[in-house]
């Protein structure tokens, strides 16, 4: 079954600009020789990193979007895993995200349509509201309190 995934990784910040696009490229011939679908490839720049990793304070980021099955994922993670010029990744699913947005959007718009009906209802009656009446309240404490003050 294709996921949708997407797959950010840093690279070195001494690594030369083609050679970010090789790895790019070789990434994306890896995902598309496993039957899997490069959607998009987003390369961010240097960016700097929050914390020291294999000694560098910064790196290039690049955002690969690719739609596979998970045996594709895992040979593209090995894959960096191994590179050299690659210092940090992240793989996240994003289809299961995307469904709930989509629920979301689908369900605000039917609140919507809901929440408009009754406004206009509620204006054209000029009666008053109804008002809730007060639960009963015990006197069984207060009760208690005097028993206790008459035996002192």
């Amino acid at each position: 079954m294709s996921r949708l995934y997407e797959v950010m990784f840093i690279v070195r910040p001494d690594a030369a600009e083609e050679d970010v696009d090789k790895l790019i490229a070789g990434f994306s011939t890896s995902v598309t020789n496993g039957g899997g679908v490069v959607k998009n490839v987003d390369k961010m720049g240097r960016r700097k990193l929050a914390y020291m990793v294999r000694k560098f304070n910064d790196g290039n980021y690049v955002l690969l979007t690719v739609e596979a099955n998970g045996a594709v994922v895992l040979e593209l993670e090995r894959r960096l895993r191994v590179s050299e010029p690659i210092i940090k990744f992240i793989t996240v699913r994003i289809d299961e995200e995307e469904k709930r947005l989509a629920k979301v959007k689908a369900l605000r718009g039917t609140r919507r349509k809901l929440s408009a009906e009754p406004a206009a209802s509620s204006h054209a009656s000029s009666g008053p509201a109804p008002v809730a009446a007060a639960p009963p309240v015990s006197a069984a404490p207060v009760e208690a309190a005097e028993a206790i003050q008459a035996s002192a």
